[in-house]
This record gives C-alpha cells, structure tokens and sequence, in this order.
C-alpha cells in the first residue's frame, strides 16, 4: 500500500497536510535554488502599497508601469495568499553572475490621468516589492520632497532606473536589494493634460560574492534595512514587568492564605461546640463565605453559553501555546510571516477536538441535557463572529481592489477544512467529552430554595471586579503589547518568541491570582454568584486590550484610510475577543479549584 492509498477517501487526514505544505515553510527542506553562470533568475514582481498601511496592498501591476503583454502569476502557498501576495512574472531579464548596465526594460507613454496615479500613489509614500529567489526586496515607487514654508515647494519624481545588488556563495544567491543611489528621478511636477508623457525604465544588476552561507548570517537583514531592523530584547520593560507580577503574585498568595488560614480555624473551631445543633442554628449566628455553602454550588443560568466558553477558551489557550513553541523551535521565517497564517489555521481546525470535548464534559458534569445544542453553541462561538468580521473587512478589500482580497479558491479551501476537520472534531471531541463526564461531585450540598443575597457595596460590584481584574493582567502585557502591535501593524520583525512565552506564563499566572482573590471577596460578602463573575472579571483584558488597540491608532502608527483603518479595529476586535476567552476560563478554573479546595476543607455537618 502506498501513501497515496492511505490518504484516498480520508479527507480529514489529507487537508492537514495540504495545510502544512501551504505553510510556506517546512522544517529541514530549503526552498533556496542552485544555478550555473548564466542560468536565468526569475524576478517576481509582487504588490504595493502605502508605506503607513501594512495591510492596505494593492497588485504591482494596477500602477501605470511597465508589464509584459501576457501576464504570468506564480502558484503561491497558502500562508503567501492570507499574506496579500500576488506574484507575477516581471519583464527583467537577470541571469546568474552576470552583470548589466543600464539596460532598458521598456519605454512608455502616458497619459495625465496615469501621471495623476503615480503622483497619488508617491504622494502616499508607496512602496514595492519584489521577490527573487524567495528574497524580498522592496523600495519604494517615487521620490517626494516638500520644504519651507515661504515659499513652499512640493516636487514629486518617479524613479525610473533601479539598481539591482545581488549577493552570492557558490551556486546560491544569499542576499538581494534595490537601491536608487546616485539616480535622478523623473519629475513629474510639470506635466501637461493635452500631451502624454514619455518615459524610459531601465536597470542594472550587479553580482558580488560573499562569504555568508546562510541569508540569515548577514547583519543588515533580507530586505537591507527598508524595513525597521529586528526588535531588540527590552530587558528594563522585562525586569519591570516580573517585579509587578512577582509583587502582585506574591500580595495575593500571601494575604489571601493568611486570611483563608485564620478563616478556616476560626470556622472550624466554632464548630465544634455547636456540632449537636442543626445548620440552620449556625447559619443564624455566622456570616461570611461559610454561610453560603449551600448555594455557593447552585448551576449558573445559561450554563451552555458558559460551557461553550470554557470550551472554546480551552482550544485558543492550546493554540496559542502551540503557535508559541512552534516558533521557538524555528519553525517560521520571520521575515514571511504567511507560515505563521497557515499554522494557526491548522492548529484551529486541530484543537477544535478541545473545544468539543472541554465543553461537552463539563456541560454534562453540571446537569446539562441538550448536548447536541450545546456543540452547535461551542463551534459557532468564535467561527461566527470571526465569518462576519471577515465578510467585512474583505468585502471593504475586494472594493479597493486590494491583493488582501481572498480568491474564491482559497475560501473554498477553508471553508472546507472547517467543514471537514474543524466540525467534525469538535463534535467528536463532544461525544467523547459526555461519555467520559463524571459526576460534579460538589463538597456541599446544594439547597433547593436559594438564599438572599445581602446588599452589596459598591466596590463589590460586577463593574469594578471587571476593572481591576482587566487592569491587573494588562498591566502586567502592556510593554511587550506595543511590541506585537509593532510587528503585527507596523513594521518590525518579532523574533523575541522565548520573551512572548514567558509574558503569555506571567498573563496566565496574574489573571489566575487576581481571579482566586476577586472570588474570595466576592464570598466573602455572601455573594454566590460567582460562576459569570469569575469568567468576566479577568476576561475583562479583552476590553482593556481593545481600548489600548484604540490609542495605538490614534497615538503609535500612521494608519489611515478606510481599508486599513476597517482592517485594524475588525481584526483588533476578534483579538480581545480571544483574549476574553482564553482569561476568562483561566480565571473561571482557578476560582473553581480554589472554591473546592476551600470548602473540602472547611468542618460541616
């Protein structure tokens, strides 16, 4: 039997692997070329775009440049697509170690209104970039100068010419550039409705060889410092962070055990007179979290929806940790980050099982009967507002004719795995989740009438346990916040993945701490509800995380314009969604396993 005919009539078994292989990337295969002197180099052009607006591309070929008659595109990896690359063949003629000087690509006339598209594009800083043997190279489409006051000048050049640099060892290029040093661009300041305009694009290549074997042995980068270099560790923000979170772990685990200490004796030693008289005789002359234990374990309204949280924040808090350890062991190029696109898809469609089976287990532990709603509930809990955040935002990219606009292929491709691989895991994930689901086994029975609920004051309310649970745990993110920011809407290069996890451990670590201390106070005060309350009060980093969103584009980054400005706070907004679920059941698990532990301790009848 041959490979092939294991896969045959599996498609669930196939479609990771397609993922995988459209990853862009795959550990120990180099998708670098070896070439004799004089074997052609293929140049791709790729897309454009304005240099403020990383996601805001547009195809090379919509500007008024030169293009061959019959366009050729490059097949593309899915994580390239997500990425908004469109390659095609370009019409420059390179070949291996040879150079050229001043060669002319094509000559050209054009028209004002073409002229006016070239001014509003170098008006709005666009750039370009080309890709040669999987290296990009970018620069950018125009020059524009704009000095003094009185008087004001405004020139704006094209430039014509481009300097091609290539670098490379043996039979492999290492390093590739543009550069438009010692060029004069072609002005484009006095142009004339009634005559078109003539232009002549040319270019040079030069060959060098170096001693670099690797592209990533080089200092100055693949892109030769068009973009921002790679971020450095911040170490002064890191030590900072771990101080806050050390002191702030180690107040909440110092003070709150004290308390719990001198609680439990006194609770306990008070029983002990008193174990001849019943619970209600008790209960008249006690108060705090011990009065309430026979509700404190009453099912919450709406335990579907809660379950269908737990669930799905489960699969995001296993997502994320695989993504974080992928990329410490050097499974993604940094400088293509469409590996990292394809990855996440993939490990989504795989941990729907977790989802599934978290939500279905637990939903059954707590006396839940519509299983079956309760899968649908689970699987349509992010797939949902994620559909339509993306119908939006590429229909606003599909109306700008922006490359960001996924091809029906793609879509088909994905709404395929969803079907065949992301939903039928999370309901095999559900079935197995129910049959395995034990008894909730609570430490104290629950009553069947419910107890009052004493007034509460104001700083117990839902509101402010939202905002120190959200404040705390964004506090403890925000440096290294501004740095994924950065890299995500900017353009920086994030290689600090050790950093990444070890901030993702201090979030997990302060939003189970606040979560443990914002319960006890809420018991404290003979309130019971702790079940929403708990999966709200730190999930509420969600809401910060999107507020700081917010002050990042008005305050940090030069964005503007309706596509990349619908792009940023759609996608801004399915980020602090996952951030909500992912705390939200840290902190629900952790006042869970904090509230057993506490009554399974405490003496009763």
């Amino acid at each position: 039997m041959t490979a092939l005919d294991t896969f045959q009539g599996r498609p669930c078994l196939w479609l990771p692997v397609l993922l995988l292989l459209g990853s862009g990337h795959i550990p120990g295969v180099t998708s670098e070329t070896h070439y004799q002197p004089g074997d052609r180099v293929m140049l791709y052009v790729n897309k454009v775009g304005p240099y403020h607006n990383p996601q805001e591309t547009y195809h090379y070929y919509q500007l008024p440049v030169c293009c061959p008659e019959k366009i050729r595109h490059k097949s593309l990896s899915l994580g390239e697509v997500l990425d908004g690359d469109r390659m095609a063949e370009s019409m420059y003629q390179i070949r291996f170690r040879e150079n050229v000087e001043k060669r002319t690509l094509c000559q050209m006339q054009l028209t004002f209104a073409q002229v006016e598209r070239l001014r509003q594009a170098i008006e709005e800083l666009y750039y370009f970039e080309f890709v040669v043997d999987d290296l990009p190279i970018r620069g950018f489409v125009g020059y524009m100068e704009e000095s003094g006051f009185l008087p004001h000048s405004h020139k704006i050049g094209l430039w014509t010419h481009l300097d091609f640099h290539l670098e490379f060892h043996g039979d492999r290029i290492v390093f590739a550039n543009v550069s438009v040093r010692d060029v004069k661009p072609h002005s484009l300041d006095v142009v004339r409705p009634e005559e078109p305009l003539d232009l002549t694009h040319t270019y040079s290549v030069h060959w060098s060889e170096t001693s670099a074997e690797r592209r990533g042995d080089r200092r100055h980068g693949d892109d030769g410092g068009f973009f921002p270099r790679t971020l450095e560790i911040h170490w002064l923000s890191i030590i900072n962070s771990m101080v806050l979170v050390f002191l702030l772990v180690g107040f909440v685990a110092v003070i709150l055990m004290r308390v719990l200490r001198n609680d439990l004796a006194r609770y306990n030693l008070d029983e002990e007179p008193n174990s001849g008289s019943s619970t209600d005789d008790f209960d008249q002359g006690d108060n705090g979290w011990k009065i309430i234990h026979t509700d404190v374990f009453r099912f919450p309204p709406c335990r579907g929806l809660l379950c269908a949280v737990l669930g799905v924040g489960t699969q995001f808090l296993a997502l994320g940790t695989g993504i974080i350890i992928m990329a410490l062991l050097g499974m993604f190029n940094v400088h293509r980050h469409g590996a990292i696109n394809s990855a996440a898809i993939l490990l989504y469609a795989l941990t729907c099982c977790i989802a599934g089976y978290v939500s279905s287990h637990f939903y059954r532990q707590i006396g839940g009967e519509r299983w079956v709603w309760n899968i649908i509930l689970t699987t349509s809990l992010f797939s949902v507002p994620f559909f339509l955040t993306w119908s939006v935002v590429n229909s606003v990219h599909w109306a700008n004719g922006s490359t960001q606009t996924l091809p029906a292929t793609t879509i088909l491709l994905l709404l395929t795995v969803w079907l065949l691989v992301g939903f039928p895991l999370t309901v095999i994930g559900g079935i197995f989740g129910k049959n395995n689901a034990t008894p909730f086994d609570a430490p104290c029975r629950t009553k069947n009438i419910a107890r009052e609920i004493p007034p509460q004051p104001w700083y117990k309310s839902t509101v402010i346990h939202m905002t120190i649970g959200g404040f705390l745990p964004f506090s403890a993110i925000s440096v290294e916040l501004y740095y994924i920011f950065a890299t995500v809407w900017g353009r920086e290069q994030y290689t600090l993945y050790g950093i990444l996890f070890f901030v993702f451990a201090i979030l997990l670590s302060v939003g189970a701490c606040i979560s443990i201390a914002l319960t006890y106070f809420q018991l404290s005060g003979e309130d019971y509800r702790w079940w929403w309350r708990s999966v709200l009060s730190v999930g509420s980093t969600g809401l910060f995380i999107f507020f700081y969103s917010v002050f990042y584009y008005a305050r940090r980054s030069n964005m503007s314009g309706a596509v990349q400005t619908v792009e940023f706070f759609g996608y801004s907004f399915l980020t602090a969604y996952v951030f909500f679920l992912m705390l939200g059941t840290i902190s629900f698990f952790s006042s869970l396993k904090f509230i057993r532990y506490i009554y399974v301790n405490l003496k009763m009848d």
